[in-house]
């Protein structure tokens, strides 16, 4: 799985998506990020997502991030782990 810090992610890489719950995500939102539910995301990757594309997955946490990211990897996604 890889990973990277959020002082280390910029828009040119590749999307944002914070995975976080949406009444959690208003709180507190990652900045330059989209959101996108974790169970949604992964239930609905293909209506979200391009194998084609990288994409950066974020929580507060980092709990969500790295299940999200572990199940887009097997279904063959270019995801990377962003630590908050």
């Amino acid at each position: 799985m890889k990973k990277i810090k959020f002082t280390d992610y910029n828009s040119s890489m590749g999307t944002l998506i914070d995975v976080q719950h949406p009444l959690d995500y208003q709180k507190d939102p990652t900045p330059q990020s989209i959101n996108i539910y974790s169970d949604k995301l992964i239930l609905d990757h293909h209506k979200y997502l391009d194998k084609g594309k990288k994409y950066y997955i974020v929580c507060r946490k980092g709990f969500l991030s790295k299940k999200v990211v572990s199940t887009l990897e097997y279904f063959g996604y270019d995801v990377t782990q962003v630590i908050r």
